[in-house]
């Protein structure tokens, strides 16, 4: 078979639709719908079904989801080895925060020094992450845990990351010169989604110390968090990267309120047999470099 269609396949199962994969391929839909009509046809086997609206692998699709990843790791490692060519693809996944609040300015950098490279984020919940590192869909992985976030992966301390609480200005926490936890009695949180690792962090420190608080809101977005806490619908607790420049600007305020709990680790995953391109090696370096400064 094409390669081609394996780098297809590999793409389709990332964006879970033809479409998106055809726009970062630069295929049309229907080029993109024919190469995996083919691939099906030479296994035998549906590799996608409809769930609603989203597209997902079937089961055999799974299974050659991890040969196509290794093949086409294999043929990116033979390229840069032998014809010695530094360009081909990272594909970082990453949580929300890090990826609009902390990557930005490494991944110009790493154009800068590699500008035939291509660079793939994706977005995901930590345990989806972890686990598609672990299958060789993520070449790294960088999130927010506890140290190591999974003990199967090979897991890099960048720095630890402090855990804040922010208020709109007004709030009555807000004119207290330390916050507890007993201050946090029947407050109401603007929250993340239910998967995220500092939020379940925060609700345990809570339910330890039998400290009753309540959900006003769930919310996917880091920026619609903050708005809300801006204007004053509830209090919230994010990274400091996320919300800095919010408190520079005085539109929200870090509350004067810290525990051991709410520290985590921003640390890369990475595969302990991966190949380490020189993109990667690249990667690491800048990030690894950033834990000094």
């Amino acid at each position: 078979m094409d390669l081609t269609y394996f780098r297809t396949f590999r793409e389709v199962a990332r964006r879970r639709s033809f479409t998106r994969a055809g726009e970062e391929l630069g295929y049309a839909q229907s080029s993109v719908t024919t190469q995996m009509q083919k691939l099906e046809r030479e296994y035998g086997v549906q590799l996608f079904e409809r769930y609603g609206r989203q597209l997902r692998l079937t089961p055999p699709g799974e299974e050659l989801l991890k040969f196509a990843v290794q093949m086409l790791d294999v043929y990116d490692q033979s390229k840069e080895r032998i014809a010695n060519q530094l360009g081909g693809t990272l594909t970082i996944g990453t949580i929300d925060s890090l990826a609009a609040y902390y990557l930005p300015p490494f991944l110009q950098q790493l154009k800068r020094r590699l500008p035939d490279l291509s660079v793939q984020l994706f977005p995901e919940a930590e345990a989806a992450l972890t686990e598609k590192v672990r299958e060789g869909e993520f070449d790294i992985g960088l999130l927010l845990d506890t140290y190591p976030a999974d003990p199967a992966l090979h897991c890099i301390r960048i720095r630890e990351e402090q855990l804040i609480l922010i208020a709109p200005p007004h709030h009555s926490l807000a004119q207290l010169d330390i916050v507890g936890l007993q201050a946090l009695k029947n407050t109401e949180l603007i929250v993340t989604e239910e998967s995220c690792v500092y939020r379940g962090t925060f609700e345990k420190l809570l339910k330890d110390n039998g400290i009753p608080f309540q959900i006003g809101f769930e919310l996917g977005s880091l920026e619609a968090i903050k708005q809300c806490v801006a204007n004053g619908l509830g209090i919230a607790l994010l990274p400091q990267i996320a919300a800095l420049q919010e408190v520079r600007q005085g539109t929200v305020v870090r509350l004067p309120f810290s525990h051991e709990a709410l520290r985590l680790e921003l640390q890369l995953v990475v595969h302990p047999k991966k190949w380490m391109s020189q993109a990667l090696v690249a990667f690491i370096g800048l990030l690894g470099g950033s834990a000094n400064n």
